[in-house]
């Protein structure tokens, strides 16, 4: 992947990911910033695992790789491993360009991402969004989508997909003014929401605005685990009476009734499962992983797969 658009780069290694996924459900993944990135290092994630498997190794910023370890990457492409997906990621520039025409001579796909800077390229942005979501927006909502939202092109796609969801077909100014007013209030109890009721797309919809609107990684973290636990504490007692729930778990009743909701479609096993999750994400917020934001994300997609799993096999054992 090259160019200078940080959405679009992080959109092809996605993609890329999916993909083996989708063949390699049990592959190994690495990812590592060049910067910094010992030679050593790098052959260690290159050479034959001893476990055997398919393996994804994405090497982000090789625009910043020093000379060695750009050298190590181009002698790669010489005898590349089968059963290895290899993604490098450069930022765009100059730097290390040679590294780039290696990987292409040697046959490599490239995904061209281009900085998106002009007026015109944003408007023509946000309609293939929204096209992309399934509907369409009017002039006036994508000059208004813009005012609203600004520059930024992950809160541009966040927004155009959840305006399709909640609105569907044409989106308009007025829906654009409507939705904006509502997401002004995202918090990480807003994500811990969507997440418990196994929204997938709602879900990262919202974390994505949390984070745009500068909420704390730490307070997403924290209240997906509240969230999680609380469904735990009520699913786990042989009741349903609101008044007798609140005062053995000393919860407000209306925090016991929401979280009788939220327990819904979960079963005791997936709950623990997505307890681990959250306890593993704490750790990960709190500097244990090299992107908050990437860490966050993987645990609320994980919890819901979680709860659809579960949701699945309960339906399957009543038929």
């Amino acid at each position: 992947m090259v160019g200078e658009e940080e959405l679009l780069r992080a959109r092809a290694v996605s993609a890329v990911r999916a993909a083996v996924r989708e063949r390699h459900p049990d592959s190994e993944e690495h990812e590592l910033p060049a910067a910094g990135l010992a030679v050593g290092q790098l052959a260690d994630v290159l050479a034959p695992s001893l476990f055997g498997g398919h393996r994804l190794v994405v090497v982000t910023g090789v625009q910043e790789s020093a000379a060695a370890l750009a050298d190590s990457l181009v002698s790669y492409t010489k005898e590349p491993d089968p059963e290895l997906t290899l993604v490098v990621v450069h930022n765009g520039g100059k730097r290390n360009e040679a590294l780039l025409k290696a990987f292409k001579a040697a046959g490599a796909a490239v995904d061209e991402c281009p900085k998106i800077s002009s007026a015109g390229e944003r408007v023509a942005f946000v309609r293939n969004e929204v096209r992309f979501a399934g509907g369409k927006i009017t002039p006036d909502a994508v000059t208004a989508l813009l005012d609203a939202v600004g520059n930024d092109l992950r809160g541009l796609s966040a927004a155009a997909s959840q305006l399709v969801s909640d609105f569907g077909g044409v989106i308009d100014a007025d829906a654009v003014a409507r939705f904006h007013r509502g997401q002004a209030e995202v918090t990480g109890f807003t994500v811990a929401e969507r997440v418990l009721v196994g929204d997938m797309a709602g879900s990262v919809e919202m974390l994505r605005w949390a984070l745009d609107r500068g909420v704390a990684h730490v307070l997403i973290a924290d209240a997906l685990a509240d969230g999680v636990r609380t469904a735990a504490r009520v699913a786990s007692l042989n009741t349903t009476n609101i008044g007798e729930l609140a005062r053995q778990l000393k919860l407000p009743p209306w925090k016991v009734k929401k979280a009788q909701a939220q327990a819904r479609g979960w079963s005791i096993d997936a709950l623990q499962q997505a307890i681990g999750v959250v306890a593993e994400l704490n750790a990960d917020v709190k500097g244990a992983a090299a992107s908050a934001d990437y860490a966050l994300e993987r645990a609320v997609r994980r919890i819901v797969g979680i709860r659809a799993a579960a949701a699945g096999g309960r339906a399957r054992a009543l038929r």
